[in-house]
């Protein structure tokens, strides 16, 4: 069902041009359609801030339930914004404080990048675990990105997530574990999903607290957990929100370091994402750059336009399939009268054996 447009932010604009169904509030107002007021706390860096916006907004509208959605953006202190990011904030975002005062049926809270070898000493830690603690107690479900699930399994559980050594980015196969859960009962038991990290939480730590893993593979280790109480924090480490482009974005960025010498190797390609004809285009790429080294001249245009038509997302309907999922759970187990929690018929010990009628 559509999002509600109930703010002037441009990505409502660049979701209408790609044709999403997306209403005005005073259309809204006249369907007897119930709504679901859904946070995204956006603590991506500036480059990515609107297309993290427009990436959780596509998954959200992609919902059948027959519900209408209102998403409420924010972001907290302790992260580094240029003026005319923090201008852009101050416009279309809304304060934590106005978030609490009028309440959320579910949060999801975005990754973030960080500058401190532990996440308890980034400026962000104290103002995140602050929403995380309101969250607890007054949203039905809390839906955590690749970042935000090594900070709350942190925050929660007093586990460290593991520095791979090297960065883990691109798309890999993964399999259903537990195909009763109401989450993943109804998808593709096998499907691809991007990671781009450079740490992570093992299964072996996530079940010895209690977490149960649903999703994972082989190559690239958990990608989708729950608490133990059925599903009220989701815990993802892949990037299921990602666009087709959205690793090609971040090949071009370090791309755009190794030209201009903040890093020294050239950047490897994500695995399992370029196909021959990409890596052909991209290949020629790296010549010219490391010709332009050498001679000092200007460096060549990133190929970006004459990759695209090479670029497939294997993902995308799954992810749609997930939050359609997730959604429907928050749709059936949060009293439609309050924006607080209505877990009738939950059994903490025995969730998989919820009747949720």
């Amino acid at each position: 069902m559509p999002l509600v447009a109930h703010t002037k932010l441009p990505t409502f604009d660049r979701l209408r041009e790609e044709g999403q169904h997306i209403l005005s509030p005073d259309y809204a107002a006249h369907q007897d359609i119930r709504e679901l007021h859904i946070g995204l706390l956006n603590m991506m860096p500036d480059a990515a801030l609107a297309a993290t916006e427009r990436q959780f907004f596509r998954l959200l509208g992609a919902c059948n339930q027959i519900v209408q959605f209102r998403i409420h953006l924010f972001t907290v202190e302790g992260l580094e914004r240029s003026q005319e990011a923090q201008d852009y904030i101050s416009r279309y975002y809304e304060p934590f404080e106005q978030i609490q005062n009028e309440g959320l049926d579910a949060l999801i809270v975005s990754g973030a990048n960080v500058t401190h070898p532990r996440l308890p000493e980034e400026p962000f830690w104290r103002p995140l675990t602050e929403v995380f603690d309101w969250a607890k107690s007054n949203v039905t479900s809390i839906l955590c990105s690749c970042l935000a699930t090594h900070a709350l399994i942190q925050y929660c559980y007093d586990i460290e997530r593991t520095h791979l050594g090297e960065k883990r980015w691109g798309v890999f196969p993964h399999r259903v574990v537990e195909r009763r859960h109401p989450l993943v009962s109804d998808i593709n038991t096998r499907f691809d999903v991007p990671h781009s990290r450079f740490n992570e939480v093992f299964r072996g730590d996530m079940e010895a607290v209690g977490l149960k893993v649903l999703v994972e593979s082989e190559q690239a280790g958990v990608h989708l957990a729950v608490s133990p109480d059925l599903f009220r924090v989701v815990f993802f480490q892949g990037h299921p929100e990602y666009d087709a482009i959205s690793l090609m974005k971040e090949y071009k960025r370090e791309m755009l370091r190794y030209s201009q010498g903040e890093r020294d190797d050239d950047p490897p390609f994500p695995e399992n994402y370029f196909n021959a004809n990409a890596v052909h285009i991209l290949e020629e790429y790296r010549e010219r750059i490391v010709a332009a080294k050498r001679s000092r001249r200007s460096f060549p245009e990133f190929p970006e336009r004459l990759l695209i038509p090479y670029l497939d997302n294997t993902w995308r309907d799954t992810a749609k399939a997930v939050f359609n999922d997730w959604l429907g759970l928050i749709y059936q187990l949060t009293d439609q009268d309050r924006r607080i929690p209505f877990m009738k018929g939950i059994d903490p010990d025995n969730p998989l054996n919820l009747a949720l009628d």
